[in-house]
């Protein structure tokens, strides 16, 4: 990593954690056999929008150890954001939270915590 992983913004973190997350989501839906794109782009929605995400993350919750908590809870905490009409601002923040955690777990290259986080958080069955 070309950067200190204490020098990247929250915002960095969620940047990169949305598309680790869409990469999951997009990688377990044809990884079901899903092929046409409007099916995807439809059942990927039940993936990521902020309610969907807010209610995985406190399935994950107790997993986290101090350190991942303390990640989630620095995305959870940060300001700003449009929050969108279909969630409210406590599920917005803590969808943020959760992007932040994967943001941070792929630069630490846990990719192995990235995949048991996503599979607890979705209820998958591998």
């Amino acid at each position: 990593m070309a950067q200190n992983i204490r020098e990247i913004s929250t915002e960095a973190f969620a940047y990169l954690g949305d598309s680790v997350i869409e990469l999951k989501v997009r990688k377990h839906l044809v990884d079901k056999g899903l092929s046409h794109s409007g099916t995807l782009n439809r059942e990927a929605q039940r993936f990521v929008k902020a309610s969907s995400q807010a209610a995985a993350m406190q399935k994950i919750l107790p997993l986290l150890d101090a350190e991942e908590e303390a990640i989630f809870k620095r995305g959870r905490n940060m300001s700003g954001g449009n929050i969108p009409k279909s969630s409210s601002a406590a599920e917005y923040r803590a969808a943020t939270g959760m992007e932040v955690l994967f943001g941070y777990l792929h630069l630490c290259e846990r990719y192995e915590r990235i995949d048991e986080l996503f599979t607890a958080a979705f209820d998958i069955t591998e």
